[in-house]
């Protein structure tokens, strides 16, 4: 008989446990309040506007890059959409004009390169078994990400945006591993296929003169799964579900008051 799941998680958070695990916990065990930024709510709004185009593309129902706009300024104000102004240095209307700047680009420049199969795909969920009865279970959407195929199979390709999105005319794609990783095993968790070709970030940079850019990244499943003589991510995930101790990184990017719901009580931080 199969054991019901302990833990549900989205699959598109999975990647923020090897960030900082205490940050995960706090967010999506404790379910302790994380308010983001304008130029947070900005990245949602663009991805919106590119997955619109995207799906219509592949749909062939003719959304346009104007449309697309549309699907970006409409999320960027819509009133259930929660940030705290005072966190960025930006105004709602500078946040639209870089977003209609970096959507525009995107469609009548970037999207058009690559074929793409699915558009956030929809995932069947993935247990992991944690041991001591603990299950862990993913589910939900590849958020944000593609399914391309090209000359070597089908990749994944995953948008980033965010004011350091692009460094040096190169999308980075230092900390994306484990998320790049995760969608990997899904999607063959998912249809029975095998991805075959090495990952794409599509980095957008919201910051300064709007710019779009990639990067590669192979082998982020084995970094997942480990291999014989080495564990992968998933074991030493499973040893934090199974035992409740969810470590701290305090050199983590996103270790400060602006994006860490546990700031203001965590011992672990610098001043």
């Amino acid at each position: 008989m199969d054991q019901s799941p302990s833990i549900t998680i989205r699959a598109s958070a999975w990647a923020g446990l090897f960030d900082c695990a205490y940050r995960f916990e706090g967010i999506h065990l404790l379910k302790m309040r994380n308010v983001v930024g304008l130029r947070a709510a900005l990245g949602t709004a663009i991805h919106a506007g590119t997955a619109a185009f995207d799906q219509g593309r592949l749909d062939a129902s003719g959304v346009t890059a104007d449309d697309a706009a549309g699907v970006m300024v409409d999320k960027l104000r819509d009133p259930g959409n929660e940030y705290d102004p005072a966190r960025d240095d930006l105004t709602v209307g500078e946040a639209e004009r870089v977003g209609i700047s970096l959507l525009t680009k995107y469609c009548m420049e970037v999207s058009p390169r690559y074929q793409f199969v699915a558009v956030e795909m929809e995932t069947k969920p993935l247990d992991i078994d944690c041991g001591g009865g603990v299950i862990v279970r993913l589910t939900g959407t590849m958020d944000r990400a593609r399914i391309r195929k090209a000359e070597h199979g089908v990749g994944i390709a995953d948008l980033k945006s965010g004011s350091a999105a692009v460094q040096k005319g190169v999308a980075v794609t230092k900390g994306h591993g484990p998320q790049i990783g995760t969608y990997e095993l899904l999607y063959e968790h998912s249809t029975g296929e095998q991805i075959t070709d090495s990952a794409e970030i599509i980095g957008l940079k919201t910051n300064g003169t709007p710019e779009i850019a990639t990067g590669m990244i192979a082998n982020a499943k084995r970094v997942m799964v480990g291999t014989e003589t080495e564990p992968g991510l998933i074991e030493f995930a499973a040893d934090m579900f199974r035992s409740g101790r969810f470590l701290p990184n305090p050199r983590s990017l996103l270790c400060s008051e602006k994006y860490c719901c546990r700031w203001s009580t965590c011992r672990f931080h610098e001043e």
